[in-house]
């Protein structure tokens, strides 16, 4: 893990194609400006443990279940 100071309005680069910058900071929190391509996914991590725990708990499920949710539809 590499940990890196930044001021407001400062950047950093990943690669070639993507740029972080700090736009605004709080007492505990920090707002970051992302910019990327469309085709790279980014996720906040409390979103992305939850759709690992949908897909966990969807594999998991009686198909029965799985039949009767896609009949609502």
């Amino acid at each position: 893990m590499l940990i890196l100071q930044r001021r407001k309005g400062q950047s950093l680069s990943i690669n070639d194609n993507i740029t972080l910058t700090v736009v605004d900071t709080g007492a505990d929190w920090v707002k970051l400006a992302i910019d990327a391509p469309k085709e790279v996914p980014i996720l906040r991590s409390e979103l992305k443990e939850a759709a690992a725990e949908n897909q966990k708990a969807s594999a998991t499920a009686p198909l029965k279940v799985l039949d009767e949710i896609l009949k609502r539809k």
